[in-house]
């Protein structure tokens, strides 16, 4: 189940831009990498992520959960936003229809610029391998999955634990108050 404050429009349009930058269209272990790029990111500049995604350890790195279960959503699965603009075909997505931007801000759409110019042309492997390496929040789930906590992604990148801690808090009371009125 999603988290209550799962942003899929956001994800969308953040996919579609990443998507449009890249062509039209990526291998989709390579999108999966780019918006996780863009939520990292966007945690340590903003205080916030852009997806508000469960982030978790998967064996090719880390990933956003629920956009990576919108990218497998089997093709007889009731239509979604996602896929009215995004088709996985085979180990690739490409963008059927610009999702615009309308629920991203500008800061936002600048970030996910930065992100895919900074790692949008690297080999998909390299970057496994690079977030493997570097991304201390990162561990290895031996073919499963592990929650990646926000603290974790945020001390990885330098915060001291006590802003980092402080983040992940005001995030999780934000999900809570707006799962009450959902």
């Amino acid at each position: 189940m999603p988290p209550p404050t799962f942003q899929s429009r956001k994800v969308t349009e953040a996919a579609g831009q990443l998507l449009k930058l890249g062509g039209g269209s990526m291998f989709y272990i390579m999108l999966l990498k780019l918006l996780y790029l863009v939520d990292r990111a966007a945690l340590q500049r903003f205080g916030k992520h852009v997806s508000n995604d469960r982030h978790v350890s998967m064996d090719n790195g880390p990933v956003l959960s629920c956009t990576y279960n919108l990218i497998r959503e089997s093709p007889a699965a009731p239509p979604s936003y996602w896929r009215q603009h995004i088709e996985k075909r085979g180990l690739q997505v490409a963008l059927l229809s610009d999702p615009g931007c309308d629920h991203l801000s500008e800061a936002e759409s600048d970030l996910i610029q930065e992100v895919f110019t900074e790692y949008g042309h690297w080999d998909r492997f390299a970057l496994i391998e690079h977030m493997h390496r570097n991304f201390g929040e990162w561990t290895d789930p031996e073919g499963s999955s592990i929650p990646i906590a926000i603290h974790k992604i945020l001390e990885a990148q330098g915060a001291p634990r006590e802003s980092a801690m402080a983040v992940e808090n005001e995030l999780t009371a934000m999900r809570e108050l707006s799962s009450l009125y959902q």
